[in-house]
């Protein structure tokens, strides 16, 4: 009896307390939570808004899309083999992930736009940066976008999901360009040139100069790409790395070494970065995964598109005879000194270890290829591994690689700009002399010569093409830019590696029913295709679809 006096005596008392609580206070918002009307008030507020953008940027996963293009291949069945190969449709995940993704990201960056004026005592300057580096987050956000999907929905203010605007059409994909190089520019202006060391990969002008570069060159504005490329040269910021060694200067800088908070850096203008123990990927490890097949193997295609050192193709030069070559190592002689510095020649160190040799140890010297998936060696699908972006140290971990992912660097600016000229019939051997020649000399090759392509019977759009393709091998971009250059159907033709007649005798048994092409070269992947222009673009995905069937379809996904 005494406990229900007990309870009926503390009812009494909440019931009191509740009564005599004004209606403000219990409209008081949660102690545990900032509103929005709270929120925007600080400096410090601002910069955590800012930090909340950047978590949108693309990071390790702009590696892996370079197994959407030719360079490289992941057998295993993926979203990204599906893309390359162009056997999928709108039900495939990462259509609908990355449409996702990439709104969530605009969502927050159109939120921090609509409110951070509201900050008192904050400096102009502050607010300017602040927007310039969400403007361009945002910008960064909507490429992608329209270079997967072409026309989307272009939203620049926060929507909730009883807004009209969510079910509308798309935006024609020009008006879509239009408003990404605006902001750009909006961007180029407020952010400065430089930072300093605290704030190593904060988003600067030269970036966002850099990358509308890039836009315009993928929608053929050739004289924007142009003179925005210029504009980061006449930054004079950046200049290419190098550690005074030609043979490793270029492989250094996607290691450790080359992190932007290393200090030796200047190259590197858009990087995600990773720190140890706190935000890590695995990229070192895929790439020489020593119990596993590797996610990134290098194919035939890429492996012949490596000039000799001569400057001359492989078909052309003196230097390279197919004919006479005996052994694996053959192919690697008197080539483009980045070829070694990007696919793992024999005699360099590793993380694979195993080569499957029965009368070798295990070894940190790569010596030959191994096909047999038995858990003690990294095995390769095309008889090629990747170096570039293999810090040797970190192979042996799991998610432990702190490596910074280079988005975008000043090696990709000068070839815009050599591009750029030659798209509009301007490229002079001078303006070879400040773009490609330079990535040509850190590396110590054969300079590119127009007078000495043309004796040569070498179209010069197709060479700085190709110059394209192995100065950036392994960052992404192969796959925009056989799309923007109307290269899809290279995308359908057979995946090879290397020749069958090279594999070691002790590998040949578990290659045996791996088929050969008439030069005796392993087909790694076939039944590709690539409709035009049905895969010029990706489709509307299903999900997306379904939700607003005013979004419609593109072009043969219907």
């Amino acid at each position: 009896m005494r406990r229900k006096h007990i309870l009926y005596g503390i009812l009494i008392i909440v019931t009191g307390c509740v009564a005599g609580c004004s209606k403000d206070f219990l409209d008081r918002p949660a102690l545990d939570a900032i509103t929005s009307g709270q929120f925007w008030k600080t400096e410090a507020q601002l910069k955590l808004a800012v930090n909340g953008c950047y978590d949108y940027l693309k990071g390790k996963n702009v590696v892996d899309m370079e197994n959407m293009g030719d360079n490289t291949i992941y057998p295993p069945l993926s979203d990204y083999l599906n893309i390359s190969t162009g056997n999928f449709d709108f039900t495939l995940g990462t259509l609908n992930s990355e449409w996702v993704n990439q709104y969530k990201g605009i969502r927050r960056c159109n939120h921090f736009l609509e409110n951070y004026q509201k900050a008192q005592g904050v400096k102009e300057s502050t607010l300017k940066q602040y927007a310039g580096e969400v403007r361009f987050l945002r910008a960064f956000l909507y490429s992608y976008l329209s270079f997967f999907f072409g026309d989307i929905p272009l939203v620049t203010n926060t929507l909730s999901i009883g807004d009209e605007q969510v079910y509308g059409p798309r935006t024609p994909r020009a008006e879509v360009v239009d408003f990404i190089l605006q902001q750009l520019d909006s961007a180029a202006a407020e952010l400065p040139a430089t930072y300093g060391a605290a704030d190593a990969g904060r988003i600067t002008k030269g970036a966002a100069l850099g990358w509308k570069s890039r836009v315009a060159l993928f929608y053929g504005k050739y004289d924007v790409a142009e003179a925005a490329a210029r504009a980061v040269m006449d930054l004079n910021v950046y200049k290419l790395y190098t550690n005074g060694n030609p043979a490793t200067s270029y492989n250094e800088l996607f290691t450790h070494k080359g992190k932007l908070a290393a200090g030796a850096n200047k190259e590197t203008m858009l990087a995600r970065l990773y720190l140890i123990d706190i935000s890590m990927h695995n990229m070192s490890r895929e790439a020489q995964v020593p119990d596993q097949t590797s996610r990134f193997n290098p194919t035939r295609s890429l492996v012949d598109a490596y000039l000799c050192a001569d400057g001359m193709p492989v078909e052309k030069s003196p230097l390279y005879n197919e004919s006479a070559q005996t052994a694996y190592g053959d192919v690697f002689r008197n080539r483009d000194p980045r070829m070694t510095q990007t696919i793992l020649a024999p005699g360099a160190t590793w993380g694979g270890k195993d080569d499957g040799d029965a009368d070798a140890s295990p070894s940190d010297i790569y010596n030959l290829p191994k096909f047999n998936s038995d858990k003690k060696g990294c095995v390769t699908a095309t008889g090629y591994y990747f170096t570039k972006y293999v810090q040797v140290s970190a192979v042996g971990t799991y998610n432990k690689d702190p490596n910074d992912i280079h988005i975008m660097r000043y090696a990709e600016v000068l070839l815009n700009y050599a591009e750029a000229r030659e798209m509009q019939g301007k490229l002079t051997q001078e303006d070879l002399d400040i773009s490609i020649n330079l990535l040509r000399d850190r590396v110590g090759m054969h300079h590119m010569i127009i007078s000495e392509l043309a004796a040569w019977g070498m179209d010069l759009r197709e060479e700085i093409r190709r110059e394209r393709r192995v100065e950036l091998a392994l960052e992404g971009q192969r796959y925009f830019d056989l799309l923007r250059w109307k290269k899809g159907d290279l995308l359908a033709q057979d995946v090879k590696g290397m020749k069958k007649d090279f594999v070691p005798d002790y590998m040949k048994p578990y290659v045996a029913s791996v088929p050969v092409d008439a030069r005796g070269y392993m087909i790694i992947n076939t039944n590709r295709r690539f409709a035009d222009p049905k895969n010029y673009l990706w489709p509307v995905p299903l999900t997306q679809w379904q939700r607003n069937p005013a979004l419609g379809q593109n072009p043969g996904w219907e």
